[in-house]
């Protein structure tokens, strides 16, 4: 399921360093009927390539969505400096103890208090294929000056929206 290096691509670099800082992913899988499922992931930092990796049990109701349709979508939010970034590609889970153990961090105990050795413990490997971002810059000057254009002209403020193919 190799894709290249998704970083090679126009924007990506400001999309992956939007994504670079928030913590948590709504990631967003589709069961055998179509029925959609999202729930939060703890993301780590993207690798060399830009594929994006989350820790996961091997057998739970994500895993046999992903084993089913390979198709994800991860939503990131940070309200407070109003960046917002949606990434979709497809997803793999990887079972290969040495980059688990590569991946591994103490703060991952909360949610596998077995450690690295556990055998449940799997990664989900998202490859990106396409992502689009909304990027306010100083979002407390933009709200401020936003309420005086809105009241002004009628018109909302702009902010930078882009859709960046990444594969």
């Amino acid at each position: 399921m190799h894709q290249g290096n998704h970083r090679d691509h126009e924007g990506a670099e400001k999309l992956y360093g939007l994504i670079k800082d928030i913590k948590v992913a709504m990631m967003t899988t589709a069961d055998a009927d179509g029925k959609l499922y999202s729930r939060p992931m703890w993301s780590g930092a993207a690798d060399e390539v830009g594929d994006l990796w989350f820790f996961t049990r091997e057998h739970s109701p994500k895993t046999g969505e992903i084993a089913e349709d390979h198709a994800v979508n991860l939503a990131y939010s940070d309200p407070s400096s109003q960046t917002y970034v949606s990434v979709a590609g497809r997803a793999e889970i990887v079972t290969d103890r040495a980059i688990i153990a590569e991946k591994w961090h103490v703060g991952l105990k909360t949610w596998f208090p077995k450690g690295q050795d556990d055998p449940e413990i799997a990664l989900i490997r998202v490859h990106p294929e396409r992502g689009e971002y909304w990027d306010s810059p100083n979002a407390t000057m933009l709200h401020l000056y936003g309420t005086v254009k809105a009241a002004l002209t009628g018109k909302s403020p702009e902010t930078e929206t882009k859709k960046v193919a990444l594969i």
